[in-house]
């Protein structure tokens, strides 16, 4: 396929300084969002995080701010909040049936004065559900009537003609972002918790992958504090770079690596008959075999190694985790 040459002109240098206003215009929207929260978000952040067991979250809007309530309610589900998005319109043609008494309603609104949005609050405080609105006008008739207030409000849209829903959806998504990640914390979701709800994917690799699932635990490079330089060069030839050195009782006492037998020929001519305890890196960095593999990954792409000893907490050798291994099995 020919590839598709765009010459500079005057035009395009306009084309690039409208995208850069619209980024502008939203930062700056954001910085003044993010001014604003204060103990309202801290009561939104209540409100669903102490929800009884069972209850749900859930987050309605219309037009463009239903799609950012489809988007808000995906990411509380995903980071342990369950939530579904329910249609102001069809929540009156039976849909109702998805709210409980215990659940709490987000409603997500620029005008705040949707009859449609108006009309679900109505139906879900006739069940005594405590709402939250995300409203870019906080002296709106959804905003005097909902628990719970965060303001979305912006000073205009990016689009030219301030019509285009731009930055007022900006502003409500991250506020929703805001919300659930702040939830996130108060309930002490954890990277395993993540993993747990996202088995599939890249993700699900590198949360569900642990050292142990990729460790190798049979015939290990192992040699006693007594060896001697020649044994363990043939150990670092055949076992893939790494030999480990372990005391009289099988604990670990230190490692040598490839790189430490390189650097020590540079200084020594005769080198075979050396004890392996006058060479090695003594107690080194490890790995644990329920560790994540992506922590183990970091270490060793942080300190420049290729393998790490798994040991017990009585630093007693269970194998050994190579940054390849690791790298094949999808971790990083």
């Amino acid at each position: 396929m020919t590839a598709i040459k765009v010459t500079a002109s005057p035009v395009s240098g306009e084309v690039v300084e409208r995208g850069r206003a619209v980024i502008r215009k939203e930062r700056e929207a954001l910085a003044r969002v993010e001014a604003r929260i204060g103990d309202q978000f801290v009561q939104a952040v209540a409100l669903i995080a102490t929800a009884r067991a069972g209850s749900r979250v859930i987050v309605a809007g219309v037009g463009k701010s239903g799609h950012v309530a489809r988007k808000l309610a995906a990411t509380l589900t995903s980071t342990g909040t369950p939530a579904t998005f329910l249609h102001p319109v069809d929540s009156v043609h039976g849909d109702l049936g998805l709210v409980g008494r215990n659940d709490v309603a987000i409603l997500i609104s620029k005008s705040g004065e949707s009859g449609e949005v108006l009309a679900l609050l109505e139906h879900v405080q006739r069940f005594g559900v405590r709402t939250i609105g995300i409203l870019g006008a906080p002296a709106s008739t959804l905003a005097r009537h909902c628990d719970v207030i965060l303001d979305a409000s912006v000073e205009e849209e990016a689009c030219p003609h301030d019509l285009a829903p731009t930055t007022s959806t900006t502003a409500a998504l991250a506020l929703g972002d805001a919300l659930a990640v702040a939830v996130l914390h108060e309930k002490g979701f954890r990277r395993e918790d993540f993993a747990r709800l996202h088995p599939g994917g890249a993700i699900g690799r590198q949360l569900l992958t642990r050292v142990e699932d990729v460790m190798l635990r049979e015939d290990l490079p192992l040699l006693p504090r007594s060896a001697t330089m020649r044994e363990a060069v043939v150990q670092l030839a055949e076992r893939r770079g790494i030999v480990m050195v372990v005391d009289s009782e099988g604990a670990l006492a230190g490692v040598i690596t490839a790189g430490d037998l390189t650097r020590l020929m540079e200084r020594e001519r005769e080198f075979f008959d050396m004890p392996v305890d006058g060479v090695m890196t003594a107690r080194p960095r490890t790995a644990q075999r329920d560790e994540l593999g992506s922590a183990a990954v970091y270490r060793m792409e942080h300190h420049g190694v290729m393998a790490l000893p798994v040991v017990d907490a009585d630093r007693r050798i269970e194998g050994v985790v190579h940054l390849h291994d690791l790298l094949r099995a999808g971790v990083a």
